[in-house]
């Protein structure tokens, strides 16, 4: 089967009928099955990795927490930040985990580079982050060697809600915004994302077609 991928982009979502959407391709999936790139900005949440510690939730606020299945600690998802899941049969793909991880890295960093902007990784925090300051996170889950969750890259945020946690539970860190570089936008940024995750992991872009005809095929 050729390296495809389809690509498709919900818009604004509330973050557990996603979720719940994901897992559910996730388990109904088999090797024939088209891996999918599902982009999204997400209604408010914060979201417990699987091993989250409550003590990185700082204080409570009308911001739901969500238990989710990913690895990773407490982050934040809002509107203006791109969360891109990545649904991919690491088998057919020939990635480890370790290798899906860098690769996704590499795909943020490639972004940001294309937008001026110079970011790095951190040893032993997974995500991207420019000097001290963290612009873009991942957390995954992969089950019957097929990945889901993804990347979150801060794109054009309300950032004052992430002073409610430990993002990531890294107590040194603040997060940033690609805005506090330059004039970026989600408009401007999601084509990068695309071009960028077809470009680090090999794959052809199926031509889009509805999301429900999608779901049929």
């Amino acid at each position: 089967m050729t390296k495809s991928v389809r690509i498709v982009d919900l818009g604004l979502t509330e973050y557990q009928a996603t979720y719940a959407k994901m897992r559910a391709f996730t388990d109904a999936r088999d090797s024939a099955s088209r891996d999918e790139i599902w982009l999204t900005e997400h209604e408010p949440v914060f979201t417990q990795g699987q091993a989250g510690r409550p003590q990185h939730i700082l204080f409570n606020s009308e911001i739901p927490v969500v238990q989710s299945n990913r690895g990773g600690q407490v982050t934040y998802h809002g509107p203006g930040q791109i969360t891109a899941y990545l649904l991919f049969d690491l088998r057919r793909l020939g990635l480890s985990v370790t290798q899906l991880v860098n690769r996704i890295e590499q795909l943020m960093l490639n972004v940001c580079a294309n937008c001026g902007i110079t970011a790095g990784r951190r040893e032993g925090a997974p995500g991207i982050y420019v000097g001290n300051d963290k612009i873009g996170a991942l957390g995954l889950r992969v089950s019957r060697g097929c990945s889901y969750h993804g990347l979150s890259l801060n794109v054009e945020m309300d950032l004052r809600p992430y002073e409610q946690i430990n993002p990531c539970g890294l107590t040194d860190v603040r997060a940033i915004d690609m805005q506090a570089f330059g004039s970026h936008t989600i408009a401007s940024v999601k084509p990068l994302v695309i071009a960028e995750a077809l470009r680090v992991f090999d794959l052809e872009q199926i031509t889009e077609r509805s999301e429900s005809t999608a779901r049929e095929s």
